[in-house]
């Protein structure tokens, strides 16, 4: 574990330097800070829902990916090393999902506190916003290691990222409405869980909206789900779900890198 923190710790210097970084984190504040002033307390949180599941996934991809890619030199440094490349993948992913993390927590925190926003909104749906944003951020580094370890070459590395995002922000819900409209006569609520499981961003939308108690913005996968489990039982399956889409990818990622031929 020392290891994994002092790969982790050069990883985190080298990412906060990042004009990347800055820019994301004051576009954050920016946003979140004119939402406030414009819409009060609980309107600003409801409206950064959006942000939260389309900006951070697409930033946390993209960025990831392609910091990977320029750091391929450095990676191969380190493997020449006493390093096991378990450690070092671990040291990556930790450097990467550290700061974007903070940035986001951080840039979205600091406007609610100076508008005392808490004092108009509820804290344990602030408190959620939060985490689904940070879960969100641990995630998608974590399949942006997948895509480096899988593929070598940057251009295709970073257009299969760009692709998943469009896939999992803008096909999605296309795809189950098709499969809903196709299925129509028969029983469809156990698929349809399936397919919300499939993507971490319908996951992080169900669980911020059944925190918001909005149920009619909840969709049909959404409506599905507190359905079957209940609003309080549906947060911590949507949670569960989204630690699982931490893990999995990660150690497919990870067993990946070790294969991989530097």
């Amino acid at each position: 574990m020392m290891i994994v923190g002092k790969v982790a710790g050069y990883e985190i210097r080298d990412v906060i330097r990042s004009r990347w970084l800055v820019g994301y984190a004051l576009f954050l504040f920016l946003l979140t800070d004119s939402l406030f002033r414009f819409g009060g307390g609980d309107k600003a949180l409801l409206s950064l829902v959006n942000v939260v599941l389309l900006l951070i996934p697409l930033v946390t991809l993209v960025f990831s990916t392609v910091y990977l890619y320029h750091a391929r030199e450095f990676i191969e440094l380190l493997l020449t090393q006493p390093i096991g490349r378990r450690q070092v993948y671990l040291g990556l992913y930790f450097g990467l999902s550290a700061p974007l993390s903070l940035s986001f927590a951080t840039a979205v925190a600091i406007p609610f506190l100076i508008h005392r926003g808490l004092s108009s909104s509820q804290p344990g749906t602030f408190a959620a916003l939060l985490v689904v944003g940070v879960a969100l951020t641990l995630v998608f580094v974590a399949l942006a290691l997948l895509i480096a370890a899988c593929t070598e070459d940057r251009i295709k590395g970073l257009g299969f990222a760009i692709a998943l995002w469009l896939l999992m922000a803008v096909l999605y819900d296309g795809l189950v409405l098709l499969f809903v409209a196709l299925m129509s006569d028969h029983s469809i609520e156990r698929p349809v869980l399936a397919l919300m499981f499939a993507n971490p961003m319908d996951l992080a939308r169900v669980a911020l909206l059944l925190q918001f108690d909005v149920s009619a913005l909840l969709g049909y996968t959404g409506a599905v789900l507190q359905k079957f489990f209940g609003r309080a039982t549906g947060v911590t399956a949507t949670l569960a779900a989204l630690s699982a889409w931490v893990i999995i990818p990660l150690l497919t990622g990870m067993r990946a890198f070790q294969k991989k031929d530097f």
